[in-house]
């Protein structure tokens, strides 16, 4: 298959932009991991007009799909965590080039995972957590139980890999495998949801109940990026401000639902200053001092 595509990707790595190409092959006959592809070729590049191009080939009664990822893109995914799949493309591709040791250097800092990068990780999914959390929660309140028991799920699974990357490595696909070995407590959790014998709405009354104390026990951890940004200046902050900071922009639209969370705690105050208008104020924000 390597003969194959040879020609593919032998004319890109001769282009100064590419940084590096990985060949991923389908481990087995469904393998989503592939799209169903029999191959995968992964380039990064310095720069790309959209940021992600993918290109479909047959060749041989096989099927090759390429993806050209810019290195912003690739570090968006890596970041956020939404394409999953690029993090065991990279750490378990064929490296067909690698420019300066570009490729060797993102694998390095994949298994490494530097404190840093995990506290920005550990953030996003804290914050999509509080989320999906409160609205499961609010479905729950109005009786609306199927509802509350999809968000529930995914405010597990938000647990679950904040979970792994506090343990320092990166959720995987697998992530309930993962689980299971370090958390055993919230594997249970999910274990309990969806193939416990009571009814839905007992068996959601329980996990909002264990969830509530499981999101409180890690509060800490999981705003310590948010509060950490917060300290590096004296003066409280604008929400306009927080939300066009470089690191606090990752947070998306979680980032006020994890501020609002974060007041309510006590961990953050809450400044009212005066506007024009007769009782209005604008709300600014501030970490509260130890």
């Amino acid at each position: 298959m390597e003969d194959l595509l040879r020609p593919i990707y032998q004319e890109r790595a001769s282009q100064s932009n590419t940084q590096g190409i990985l060949m991923i092959e389908k481990r087995n006959p469904i393998s989503p991991n592939t799209d169903k592809f029999d191959v995968i070729l992964f380039m990064v590049v310095r720069e790309l007009e959209e940021s992600l191009f993918i290109k479909h080939y047959e060749m041989q009664d096989k099927k090759a799909a390429l993806y050209i990822a810019s290195e912003e893109k690739v570090e968006e995914w890596i970041t956020l965590g939404t394409n999953r799949r690029v993090i065991d493309w990279i750490i378990n591709g064929k490296v067909l080039f690698d420019r300066n040791e570009y490729i060797y250097n993102l694998k390095d800092k994949l298994l490494d995972f530097p404190l840093e990068d995990r506290k920005l990780k550990i953030g996003i999914e804290f914050s999509k957590l509080i989320r999906r959390y409160l609205e499961g929660k609010d479905f729950f309140d109005s009786k609306h139980y199927l509802d509350a028991y999809n968000h529930i799920v995914h405010s597990l699974h938000h647990l679950a890999r904040l979970a792994v990357i506090d343990h320092g490595f990166h959720p995987e696909l697998t992530v309930w495998n993962q689980v299971k070995k370090i958390e055993p407590e919230i594997y249970k959790l999910y274990e309990e949801l969806i193939e416990g014998d009571e009814p839905i709405d007992k068996r959601l009354e329980l996990l909002f109940l264990a969830s509530e104390f499981l999101i409180y026990s890690r509060t800490k951890t999981g705003a310590k990026h948010l509060l950490e940004v917060m300290s590096e200046k004296e003066e409280s902050w604008s929400y306009h401000e927080m939300l066009h900071h470089a690191q606090l922009s990752k947070y998306s639209v979680d980032l006020s639902v994890l501020v609002g969370y974060l007041v309510e705690k006590g961990y953050i105050d809450v400044l009212q200053v005066e506007t024009k208008g007769k009782g209005v104020f604008h709300r600014k924000y501030s970490v509260v001092k130890e």
